[in-house]
């Protein structure tokens, strides 16, 4: 068996685009709301505010596609459809839930920081 090596420093490297689809804002947040359990769309819509069915319903199909989130869709009418975490976006969001918490706790001091450089230039 073949050992790949993976390089997000390498332009052709695929773990470059993974880190891309991570740190997109719309797919933080949504593995965020997703991190209780399993949320219809229409429920990651209302808390995710600000983002287009557009983009909710790329983001979505992104994180699936990536083996992120799943998505079930419940035979009744209307038809249900649910979205949740697999093992590997559980131990994504176990990572990115620091990174919530630090943007939190700290954006009272980088918007003091922005004022004073905006006051500079």
């Amino acid at each position: 068996m073949r050992v790949l090596e993976y390089s997000p420093y390498a332009a052709d490297c695929p773990s470059r685009q993974l880190l891309d689809r991570i740190g997109d804002r719309w797919s933080v947040l949504v593995i965020g709301t997703l991190a209780d359990g399993p949320v219809r769309y229409s429920a990651i819509a209302a808390q995710v505010q600000g983002v287009s069915q557009k983009m909710l319903t790329q983001t979505l199909r992104a994180l699936e596609r990536d083996g992120l989130v799943t998505r079930t869709v419940f035979p009744e009418v209307p038809p249900r459809v649910e979205y949740e975490l697999t093992d590997a976006g559980r131990s994504l969001r176990a990572v990115l839930q620091p990174l919530e918490d630090w943007a939190t706790s700290h954006m009272a001091a980088v918007a003091v920081a922005r004022e004073e450089y905006d006051a500079t230039r």
